[in-house]
This record gives structure tokens, sequence and C-alpha cells, in this order.
């Protein structure tokens, strides 16, 4: 036996034990969720993987495989949360469009194994959440080229049982689609996504191309491959290309060339760890009023990274307020700030408490 064959050997048995002792750590998961479920607990206790990780960097004798080591246990405690999320019947997850639509991918980059369930807006959405039909929503929440989605913010300040758990920014990549064996030059209209087509607002005046709406990028690629005119292009994700049998015409069209679309997950469970918080508000309708709740913030010693003003249903030429805080919520802190935003404003809540960076299905929650 040479070294080569010595050293697969090796790995082979290591393997082995491995698989088992991986079932006995997901069989200890179950009982965790089991309780979880029992006694009424989010999944979510963000110190216990910040315990985890460092236990077992500690156990380990090498150092110089410490970075390595961290990847396989954040992985591995990312498949403990999912498969904690399908213990507790919570593997269901919503979104607006049609598998492929950017809505879609991020939800698969979040909650890889979760049960996608499509619904054709996104208040349909929220009210799957809502009636417990999905544990979660994912939605799209700002683009850093088009800017805000104004009618998913007016959806959170309209739901007042839904919380924003988490935050996952995906770069979006523009791609115009046609059919198999049509050139560029041969598109004379364009369907996709709002969002989408402003995006690409350039390339479009570049070449003189009108653009019509469709309810998102994936329809507007399906709408393209089930017809037979090679003058009409969809513009989408290479992946919606893939999926509906297109061939990508031009690539990477949008204007903006770090052109990022913020998705927010939404749960009707207020999560309680955070780095971010969000909080909607509304005050009296007098001079100095915004002033002050600014000031209050500022006096705090909080980092204000985002302010959105939008008209208050009902109620004209008045608004409510998004205002998003650096800072842990369950701090004294903060729980002193809300204490005095709510002497200050007519109404103020928590929307949102979450991590900036979610990936790796850490909405669902940690061990």
């Amino acid at each position: 036996m040479n070294e080569l064959e010595a050293a697969r050997r090796t790995i082979d048995q290591v393997d082995r034990q491995m698989a088992a002792l991986f079932e006995a750590r997901m069989e200890a998961v179950g009982r965790v969720a089991a309780y979880k479920q029992a006694h009424d607990l989010p999944v979510l206790d963000a110190g216990r993987e910040a315990q985890v990780l460092e236990k077992n960097l500690a156990l380990l004798q090498n150092k110089e495989l410490a970075p390595y080591y961290a990847d396989y246990i954040r992985h591995q405690m990312a498949l403990s949360r999912q498969y904690q999320t399908k213990v507790l019947g919570r593997d269901t997850v919503a979104y607006q469009g049609v598998e492929g639509a950017f809505s879609h991918i991020a939800l698969k980059q979040l909650f890889p194994r979760a049960r996608a369930l499509a619904f054709a807006t996104w208040g349909e959405v929220f009210q799957a959440v809502s009636a417990g039909r999905a544990a979660f929503g994912v939605l799209p929440f700002e683009n850093s080229h088009a800017g805000d989605v104004a009618a998913v913010l007016d959806l959170c300040y309209a739901h007042k049982d839904i919380f924003v758990t988490a935050v996952y920014d995906l770069p979006v990549r523009q791609n115009l689609l046609g059919l198999p064996g049509a050139k560029l030059s041969d598109i004379r209209r364009v369907y996709s996504h709002p969002q989408a087509i402003a995006q690409s607002e350039r390339f479009l005046k570049s070449l003189g191309l009108p653009a019509e709406s469709c309810a998102n990028t994936a329809l507007a690629a399906k709408q393209v491959a089930e017809g037979a005119d090679k003058s009409l292009g969809a513009i989408a994700s290479a992946e919606t290309a893939a999926l509906y049998g297109l061939s990508v015409l031009a690539a990477d069209i949008n204007s903006d060339g770090d052109n990022t679309t913020r998705f927010i997950v939404i749960s009707r469970t207020r999560p309680v760890e955070g780095d971010r918080f969000s909080l909607l508000f509304t005050v009296e309708h007098k001079a100095g009023m915004l002033a002050r709740v600014i000031q209050s913030i500022g006096a705090a010693g909080f980092n204000m990274e985002s302010i959105k003003s939008r008209p208050k249903p009902g109620v004209p030429f008045e608004y409510y307020f998004y205002v998003e805080l650096v800072g842990r919520p369950g701090a004294d802190d903060a729980r002193a700030l809300l204490e005095e935003l709510a002497a200050v404003c007519d109404t103020v809540r928590v929307l949102g408490v979450f991590f900036r960076s979610a990936g790796d299905g850490a909405a669902a929650g940690k061990e």
C-alpha cells in the first residue's frame, strides 16, 4: 500500500465515524427543537452559536487548521438550524413570483432546504405569513440603483403582527435573454419587472428598445420562452435563462455595476438578537416633531443608517417614518430610547431586529 492509499483509507475510516456522530448530533438537535416547541421558545439563540464555535476551536490542537475548522463548525450549525425548522414545521417560506425570480433565488440562498411557496403578489406573501401558512416570507425591500420597494414597506406598516427577522443583500446581474438562435439585433421589445427595467435603463436607451412591465423577471422570461417570436426579449438573471431554456444575448446590462437588491425576511415571531433594529413611527403633524425624534436618536448614541417616509394610509399629506439603527435592541440604552420615543411619537413600534448579513439559513435561527 502506498502513501496515497494509506491516507485515503484513514479518511474512509474517519468518515465512517463522522457519519455515526453526525446522526447522533442531529438526533440531539431534534430533541432541542422539540424542547423549544414544548416551551414555546424561539429557534433563534444568537449567543449559542458563538459559544459552540469558541468551545470547539479550543479543542483543536493544530491551530493552523482553526479557520478551516471554524468554517466547518459554522456549516454544521447551519445544517442543524435547517433541521430544526423542519422538525418545528417551519420550513415553508413564501415569496412573490415564480421559480427563477430574484426573490426565489434569495429564498434558496437563505433557506436552501425549505419548501418554497409562491404567490402572485407581495400582499399575499404577508397574508400567508400572518395566517401561519408560511413560517417566513422573503421580499425585496430596496435596490442600490432603483431605490426603495415602497409597496413592501407599506405592507410592513399595515401588518402590525409581522416582524423583519433578517436582511440579505443579493448581488443582481441583469441580462437580456432571448430565444435560442436569436441575436441581439433581432430584439424589438423587452419584458421585465419595473425594477429590472429601471436598473437596465441606460442599456435599453442605447439600443432604443421599448420595455413593458411584468409581475417579475422570471414571468417575463417564461413569456418569451413560451412564445415563438425572436423579436421579444426578457431582462432576468442567468439562472432564469437556464431554467427556461433561453440564451443570454447581452450580459450584465444593469446600469450600476454594483447592483444589489436587499431582501427582508418576515415572520410572526419577533427576534431578540441582532446588531441592527428598525422602527416604524408617526409623529404629530407639527413643526419640529420629526426633529425631536432624530435628536433623541442621536443623543442616545445610535447611528441612524436609514430613514424613509411614506404617506400615512387614509390621512392625506401626513406621513409615517421608517428608521434603521445600529445597535442591539435589548441593551439598556436601546430600551431607554424606546421609552423616550414613546413619549415623543404618536405611535412607535419595533419592526425588525436582525444582523446585517443573513445567509446560510440564518433567518431560521440558531441552535
